[in-house]
């Protein structure tokens, strides 16, 4: 018999979640067409003024879908640490990234976008985050909720 951990407070999980999205390099970003038609796409991002910073080419299918409607979610961590974002997203020309979050982008990940006529930022802005490792810590799991940390 496998022993489970102990359920983490919300204050614990809010402290782990912040940490994942601070260290963790890659998501995936799950997004609709107008159609309806579902997409999922991993891309690396980076975490810089409370939103997820993330670059693609313009004629990705996430990035046309989050043109058109900017809701998504986003999903960090392995299945038994599990980060999910709901989010709006925005995107931005390659040339119109912040200077201090274009930075960022390249410290963290080591390669740089900017500029190139091909490629776009999406800003992502989290609207609800959900976190948790065991079932036992899904009645708590609502960590943000319309834009506002719950704990």
């Amino acid at each position: 018999m496998t022993v489970r951990p102990s359920a983490r407070d919300a204050g614990q999980r809010k402290r782990d979640a912040l940490e994942r999205l601070r260290n963790d390099e890659d998501a995936w970003v799950s997004t609709a067409s107008p159609e309806g038609a579902p997409y999922l796409m991993p891309l690396s991002f980076v975490w810089h003024d409370d939103r997820l910073v993330m670059a693609t080419r313009k004629n990705n299918p996430t990035a046309r879908n989050l043109a058109a409607d900017g809701a998504c979610w986003v999903a960090l961590g392995p299945t038994r640490d599990v980060v999910l974002i709901e989010s709006t997203a925005e995107v931005l020309a390659s040339d119109a990234l912040p200077d201090d979050t274009g930075a960022a982008f390249v410290a963290k990940l080591g390669w740089d976008p900017r500029g190139r006529e091909a490629w776009v930022f999406l800003s992502f802005r989290p609207r609800r985050v959900l976190a948790w490792r065991e079932a036992n810590e899904l009645p708590e799991r609502e960590l943000m909720r319309d834009g506002v940390w719950r704990v």
